[in-house]
This record gives structure tokens, sequence and C-alpha cells, in this order.
């Protein structure tokens, strides 16, 4: 049985890129930034998963110059910054929502991104073998 990780402890073995990269903020926003997950939820918590597709999330902890942790140990510091990358499929726009978060918002975070991945699980199910299907419910 694998480990489950906390969401600060995965690293993605490639980055992603905030924002569209062909889009400027001044003319069409691609970065979005929350002060915190319950702002976030406000704003997007039920946004429609079609018109809204998250393909990636990075929850990073760390200091940008040194690289080094900035947990103080208390869960709700807020010193991670959670990144969702979102494909915005009708008009065909990456997006990235840049969300403040503390650990003690991981079983929140955790619960909102399982629905996603339940959402991405249906549109490749003809791919997932039988015996791998109702692993992630």
């Amino acid at each position: 049985m694998t480990e489950v990780k906390h969401l600060w402890d995965v690293d993605h073995p490639y980055y992603c890129t905030e924002g569209g990269y062909f889009h400027t903020q001044e003319h069409f926003p691609t970065i979005h930034s929350f002060g915190s997950w319950a702002e976030f939820l406000s704003d997007m918590g039920s946004s429609d998963e079609d018109l809204n597709l998250l393909f990636r999330w990075d929850w990073k902890e760390q200091d940008e110059d040194s690289g080094e942790p900035t947990f103080n140990g208390d869960v709700h510091y807020r010193n991670g910054e959670l990144s969702l990358f979102f494909m915005l499929q009708r008009k065909g726009f990456h997006t990235t929502c840049i969300v403040q978060v503390c650990r003690a918002d991981e079983p929140e975070v955790r619960a909102w991104l399982q629905r996603r991945l339940n959402y991405l699980i249906g549109l490749w199910a003809p791919l997932i073998p039988a015996n791998l299907e109702g692993t992630n419910d």
C-alpha cells in the first residue's frame, strides 16, 4: 500500500508555468491571487469543472531565495502557497490561481482536489484498465 503524503510533501517531477504564456495580465489576467483558502472557495470553490478544468496543483512551503522550509510549527501559520492550474476549455486559456494556505487547510484542500481528480478520471475512464476502476473513489 502506498503511503499517503501531505500535499506540501509532494514534489512534482516538472514545473508548470503560472498563467498563460501568450497573454498579458493587463489584457487578459491569467494569474489570480487569493489571501486564504476560504477566499478562494468563496470565489472559485464551486466553479464548473468543464469550464475550469484543473489539471495540476503545487503546494510549496519554502523561501523562494534560500529554498529552506518556512514552517514554524503552527498549523495555522499561513506559510504555504497552493498553485492551481486550470485550462479554460471553452476559450483554450491556461490560468492559475495562487492561494495562500496553512497546513490546517489541508483536509479541505484535499477534499476539493479529490473531486477534481474524480472528474479527470471520468474523462480518461475509457483508457483505465478494469482492475484499476474505482480505486480513487
